[in-house]
């Protein structure tokens, strides 16, 4: 098994370099130290390694483009071992290209049969077509090191290089997969409303103004398991995802954790003067429903519109309806790093090594890239409140 790592030649065209498992290994200790090599030695051999291409302690003569293997094995092993809250209530999906894609949504065929009379024609009922857009975009970032910084710092200028665009790869990700049910003015005009108009022609009221109780909760569950398609059939939505802000985290796990809750009740007969009201605990059923709390930081980010500290989603499991979506680009599921080619040759016409950088400026560059994109679905399948 091989890694490949694509470069540019002087002429833009992409190069791809192979390396095996055992230098990638070789390559990982040699850079990280791993062999405790005095930090005098070490420092040396770094110098040799980037300045001729040759290092025999990494086992091959291409160590400058070698290195670039490393930053994206490094990137993609903390990528794979990361696994983004969002997923779990925004679907999943990949598109092919970065044109604009329908998911087409079919209306009717789903209501209750009507009885069909003795000899009678089996009646045919027409469907209805409507469509939610999807499309991905490119996201990315240019990192230039300079050629003195790469020999006096001995690798400590960058040494976290791949775990900055890891955390730049999952903050854009994060951020769409957001947007695609929240914007600077609140819940997303286009998901949320009350009402609002899908794509199948009815209008669905999916928001409010409650803050976050566990009576507004239980409300807010019974709003969206009333939902109806078209047809007026309940569709029994269940709010399997409870999102909230950071300001917002404790009220949640209080409410989804609490065994008991107060209620009050009135004590006293009929003849009573006045009632007097009397705390009366009973079990928070809350916890029963099997529903999963996500703090959300980039609510917060995005909002701005002075009550996005106080606005709470919530989410029926994608499995069941897709209220918002997120798609990469098929075959770029995961951040790319890539490193530009030197455009420079020797006096004698040879091509010199990676890392000697530009001509213009001996800035060795590297190169972050998302891409993907949010979308809306079906406004049934979630509910925003907008609390004052």
């Amino acid at each position: 098994m091989s890694d490949l790592l694509t470069t540019q030649d002087a002429d833009g065209r992409p190069v791809r370099h192979a390396f095996s498992e055992a230098q990638i290994a070789k390559g990982l200790d040699f850079v990280t130290n791993r062999m405790g090599i005095p930090a005098f030695e070490h420092r040396y051999l770094m110098e040799k390694a980037f300045a001729t291409g040759i290092n025999e302690a990494v086992g091959t003569s291409d160590f400058p483009t070698l290195f670039g293997a490393l930053v994206d094995r490094e990137l993609m092993a903390n990528y794979k071992a990361v696994i983004p809250d969002w997923r779990s209530y925004v679907k999943v999906g990949t598109l092919p290209n970065f044109n604009v894609h329908e998911k087409h949504k079919v209306v009717g065929q789903d209501d209750v049969l009507p009885q069909v009379a003795e000899f009678g024609p089996y009646l045919e009922q027409p469907s209805v077509t409507g469509h939610y857009d999807r499309q991905v975009f490119k996201y990315g970032r240019r990192f230039g090191i300079s050629f003195e910084s790469l020999i006096n710092d001995s690798m400590g200028a960058f040494a976290d290089l791949s775990q900055r665009f890891l955390t730049a790869a999952l903050r854009t990700e994060s951020q769409l997969a957001a947007r695609s049910f929240v914007a600077a003015t609140g819940p997303s005009a286009a998901l949320f409303g009350a009402p609002i108009a899908d794509v199948d022609g009815q209008n669905v009221t999916n928001q409010g103004v409650l803050p976050l109780t566990i009576a507004n909760l239980q409300t807010t569950l019974q709003l969206m398991a009333l939902q109806t398609d078209v047809n007026g059939e309940r569709i029994a939505v269940r709010g399997l995802h409870l999102v909230v802000p950071t300001s917002l985290e404790f009220t949640a796990r209080q409410i989804l954790t609490s065994a008991l809750v107060q209620q009050v009740d009135t004590a006293g007969g009929a003849n009573a003067v006045a009632p007097t009201f009397v705390p009366l605990p009973t079990t928070n059923i809350v916890p029963q429903l099997g529903i999963q709390l996500h703090v959300n930081s980039d609510l917060e980010i995005i909002d701005t519109s002075g009550t996005g500290d106080t606005t709470w989603y919530v989410f029926a499991d994608p499995a069941q309806g897709i209220a918002a979506g997120y798609d990469f680009l098929r075959g770029h599921e995961a951040p790319e790093v890539c490193m530009k080619a030197s455009d420079k040759v020797s006096v004698g016409g040879g091509a010199l090594d990676v890392m000697s950088g530009d001509f213009a400026s001996d800035e060795i560059a590297y190169r972050v890239r998302v891409i993907g994109g949010g979308w809306h679905g079906d406004p049934r399948y979630a509910y925003a409140q907008v609390a004052p």
